[in-house]
């Protein structure tokens, strides 16, 4: 059982600033991955309707998510 020790403010502003990196790492790596592609992702998944490319990026944005996630936790 978890105590009240995340109620402390340098915990929790730890904890905050920690998941604001994750949020900036992850957006920085789906920019680069947007960039490398020959297509704008947005564009493609969402006015072309292509259900493929958005399987395969939201596969790659969980794959991403649990590196950050696991180089965060340590």
């Amino acid at each position: 059982m978890m105590g009240i020790e995340w109620l402390k403010p340098g915990v929790f502003i730890g904890s905050l600033l920690f998941a604001l990196m994750g949020v900036g790492v992850f957006w920085l790596c789906f920019v680069i991955i947007d960039k490398l592609t020959p297509y704008q992702l947005w564009a493609e998944i969402v006015e072309k309707k292509n259900v493929a490319l958005a399987i395969v990026v939201g596969s790659m944005c969980i794959a991403i998510g649990l590196i950050i996630a696991a180089a965060v936790h340590g």
